[in-house]
């Protein structure tokens, strides 16, 4: 959970009125909704994921004529949220907030529910959360050769650390390890915090994490970057390379939150949703204040959703058996 000031900064940085009270004359679309929409988040208050879920909504619900509520239902790797979906009609106006986490359950959990590729409707991406690799200000690794020259020199030795074990950051590590040919120990930590601190205290010796939440130790020089994980530069570290910059091949990843509806709602409503929300990603306004707070504006049509989750359902299935990781 995220510390109050941290979420009073995400706050203060979107500026975020009530959402539903604005209205705008309905979309010029074959579909409109008739109710209040329905987002529901499966993460608590305050987090990244939902203040970028209630940005969107409030410029939706301009678009629409039509309130547009959050409903945060944390817990159960996301299952909470999912049944939610899945209890209510496929009609538009109950949306699901689906992240990388819904391509890794399909592997991590032996018994969803649901199932993410074939019960979800695509309606769009919204944001891309560019992970970071770190180390402590005093780490002998100035950049990636360096670590990854410590590694190869001290097989199965070194440990680098991650939040929680199945999450995006710990398997992103874990792939860091097939990509790289390196061995070393992958340590989880139950949240940020405790995770800072390992990593400042040199009890590990680097971790992966979503540049956002660490961005302030990263400004403070408590925290060193030595690569971001993701294809390109990220917006907020742009002079920090990737890892396929500096040497690692074949790496791409990104953590990611995207709307998705129940599969057999009306193609109509997808559009219109879709439209909604690539608008609201439009603003200027909405663009700068999440990429402030460590969030990449993305938008992209329905397809491009569903292709990008099913591609890191297979790639998280193939790290998660290849590592040896649990199933729950």
């Amino acid at each position: 959970m995220m510390h109050l000031t941290r979420r009073a900064a995400l706050g203060a940085a979107l500026a975020l009125p009530a959402i539903g009270t604005a209205r705008a004359q309905s979309a010029p679309s074959a579909w409109a909704p008739q109710r209040p929409i329905r987002i529901v988040v499966p993460f608590g208050p305050g987090g990244v994921a939902d203040l970028t879920a209630r940005a969107v909504a409030q410029r939706m619900a301009e678009r629409l004529g039509q309130p547009v509520v959050i409903d945060n239902r944390p817990g159960a790797g996301g299952i909470v949220a999912g049944q939610q979906l899945m209890a209510a009609p496929a009609d538009g106006h109950t949306l699901l907030v689906a992240s990388n986490g819904t391509a890794i359950s399909k592997a991590l959990f032996r018994q969803l529910p649901f199932d993410p590729l074939t019960d979800f409707a695509p309606v769009v991406t919204m944001g891309a959360f560019p992970i970071a690799i770190v180390v402590a200000p005093n780490s002998p690794d100035r950049d990636i050769a360096g670590l990854l020259a410590r590694l190869r020199a001290n097989p199965g030795r070194l440990n680098i650390g991650s939040i929680t074990a199945g999450s995006t950051q710990n398997l992103s590590a874990e792939l860091f390890k097939i990509r790289s040919g390196t061995q070393f120990e992958t340590i989880a930590f139950p949240a940020t915090p405790a995770l800072t601190t390992a990593v400042i205290r040199g009890d590990v010796d680097a971790a992966f994490e979503i540049s956002g939440p660490i961005m302030g130790q990263i400004r403070a020089g408590a925290l060193r970057v030595l690569a971001v994980t993701s294809a390109t530069r990220a917006e907020n570290l742009p002079d920090v390379p990737t890892l396929t910059e500096a040497g690692v091949p074949d790496y791409d990843v990104a953590s990611w939150n995207a709307l998705v509806a129940r599969t057999g709602t009306p193609p109509e409503a997808i559009t219109a949703l879709n439209a909604a929300v690539n608008e609201a990603l439009g603003s200027t306004e909405l663009r700068v204040a999440l990429t402030q707070v460590g969030v990449e504006p993305r938008g992209g049509t329905a397809a491009a959703m569903g292709e990008l989750l099913r591609a890191d359902t297979a790639r998280w299935t193939e790290v998660i058996e290849k590592a040896g990781i649990p199933r729950q």
